[in-house]
């Protein structure tokens, strides 16, 4: 882990931290029934139709402030791999960029945006969640 100055951009952070950086999103389908959790490298856009697609659904959102709360116990601005830890039913699927898990590691804020963590791109997900590579 890393302490450094409070950054708000991926501009800030990617001038402090060395290495494959990255940015997670919480998206949910229209009915608010199913949850995704995408990670990718932090200066890609999205493109949200091939996401889409790729998910299988015709709507998709960022989850409300609310349901990451309720799903994994983050307030929003700070959503990091670590809060599947808190998903008790198991209910979010994960998908993670193709070209991150090509890397040997990772980085992402652990609830603060002054402190960087780095882990092995290999244990980073639990097994209890099945793991969904994407061309984002």
């Amino acid at each position: 882990m890393v302490e450094h100055a409070p950054t708000l951009t991926t501009e800030q952070a990617d001038a402090l931290i060395e290495g494959m950086r990255t940015k997670t999103m919480f998206f949910t389908n229209k009915k608010k029934n199913q949850y995704y959790l995408l990670v990718i490298e932090d200066q890609k856009t999205l493109d949200i139709e091939n996401f889409k697609e790729q998910v299988g659904v015709n709507r998709i959102r960022m989850a409300s402030a609310e349901s990451l709360i309720e799903k994994m116990n983050l307030i929003s601005g700070v959503v990091y791999p670590f809060g599947l830890l808190n998903n008790k039913e198991k209910d979010i699927k994960v998908y993670v960029d193709r070209e991150i898990v090509n890397e040997e590691r990772m980085s992402f804020h652990r609830n603060t945006n002054e402190k960087t963590s780095f882990i092995s791109t290999h244990d980073s997900f639990s097994r209890s969640y099945r793991l969904y590579l994407t061309n984002p």
